[in-house]
């Protein structure tokens, strides 16, 4: 796959894993006030761990599907592509969304609450509002940055179509 496809594979590989971090921060903050989930106990802080994979299909092996025999021209057009040996496969990221276990609990005094113990505490999750915009920002950033190399690549890719 050419220089240029590579890049957007990768840029758009990178926009995926952004938005799952977005997502995840997101149902963060949602729950910042849960004390109860379904499976019992307050709400654990979810985040997104990426790790290199080559399970995903790449983006040129769909546009290999994608790309049928009437698109093209002449059967040289695409050999560079094509030829066998000359495939460089490009690394993807995915993102896993995992609960946080090293999160602890906050301990609020709240003797009227329906999940107050005892003493009168009701356990909370450790969720700082603060470090989940940190991170909201930072995946936003990435996510544009991405976008900005995706529309530059978009740009090489018609200004070489009007040489």
């Amino acid at each position: 796959m050419s220089g240029i496809f590579r890049a957007l594979e990768i840029s758009s590989s990178g926009m995926t894993v952004q938005r799952q971090k977005m997502d995840a921060v997101s149902e963060n903050i949602a729950n910042v006030d849960t004390s109860r989930t379904e499976k019992g106990g307050p709400y654990q802080r979810r985040r997104i761990v990426v790790s290199e994979t080559t399970e995903r299909p790449s983006f040129s092996s769909a546009m290999k599907r994608a790309h049928g025999k009437l698109a093209r021209t002449h059967s040289k057009h695409i050999e560079g592509m094509t030829r066998p040996g000359n495939r460089q496969e490009t690394p993807q990221v995915e993102g896993k969304n995992i609960v946080d276990g090293a999160s602890s609990f906050k301990l609020i005094f709240d003797p009227s609450h329906p999940e107050a113990n005892e003493e009168g505490y009701v356990q909370m999750p450790d969720i700082e509002i603060i470090n989940e915009m940190v991170d909201m920002i930072s995946a936003n950033r990435a996510y544009e940055a991405n976008i900005a190399a995706i529309s530059t690549a978009k740009r090489m890719i018609n200004e070489a179509m009007e040489i």
